[in-house]
């Protein structure tokens, strides 16, 4: 074998050799790259874990205090008219505010996206959109009830009060600061007739809904039981009169 014969057998292993560390280093540095990401996704994890607990204990906590508080003001207004007045307006006040679970007749509608890609009259949708519940679709339902005389109302387990917040952030709607998605549950309590022809009229928001293929089923009901409203409620600006 001549001197370039070997030159030439030489810089091919060396090429290959080369090739093969680089190979290596990558492999090595993605491996890192990968673990490090799985310890920061483990470490974030443990700590919304941490944050949900200490939230679980402090909400058991303030519920119970709660119950304890109302136990000691029925006990101090058992044997005194005023004092029991000034429940009974304690009591009306939290039940206007959100701030206590309340039952009554209402109505219950359920609105849902439509995965078939068909509508109401069996004809194919093109439009698949029209067959999503949007943002803008929960706020129309909830200021037709609003306008029907509707005297609470939730949707998905969350309390619409005065200050709740409704928004959409890309695919993803959030009430009071909680994700909900479809299928939607609207509860109002009121007359449930009135409730009911308000939104289910010919021609109403509900109709129109359906016709875009949108899955509504609205129902009456003698008992709607609407839960209480779980945040906190802050007021900046609105100061006591004294």
């Amino acid at each position: 074998m001549n001197k370039k014969q070997v030159a030439i057998t030489l810089g091919v292993m060396c090429l290959i050799l080369t090739t093969a560390i680089c190979i290596q280093l990558k492999t090595i540095q993605n491996t890192n790259t990968t673990v490090s990401q799985s310890l920061t996704e483990n470490a974030l994890r443990d700590e919304v874990l941490r944050w949900k607990e200490r939230y679980d204990i402090t909400y058991s906590e303030l519920t119970e205090s709660t119950k304890q508080l109302e136990e000691i003001r029925k006990q101090a207004t058992q044997n005194d008219t005023t004092s029991s007045a000034k429940q009974e307006e304690i009591t009306q006040n939290n039940m206007l505010l959100g701030l206590v679970d309340v039952q009554g007749p209402g109505i219950e509608i359920t609105v849902a996206d439509n995965n078939t890609g068909i509508g109401k009259d069996g004809q194919e949708i093109f439009d698949l959109s029209t067959q999503v519940v949007h943002f803008d679709d929960l706020l129309t339902i909830i200021n037709s009830l609003n306008n029907a005389g509707a005297e609470a109302i939730s949707i998905n387990g969350q309390r619409v009060i005065q200050t709740s917040y409704l928004t959409c952030e890309g695919n993803v709607i959030k009430i009071n600061g909680q994700r909900i998605s479809s299928p939607f549950t609207i509860k109002a309590i009121g007359s449930p007739a009135i409730l009911y022809g308000s939104v289910t009229m010919a021609g109403g928001y509900l109709y129109w809904m359906e016709n875009d293929g949108v899955i509504v089923e609205t129902k009456q009901s003698d008992l709607v039981t609407i839960e209480k409203y779980n945040g906190v409620i802050h007021y900046t600006y609105m100061k006591n009169e004294k």
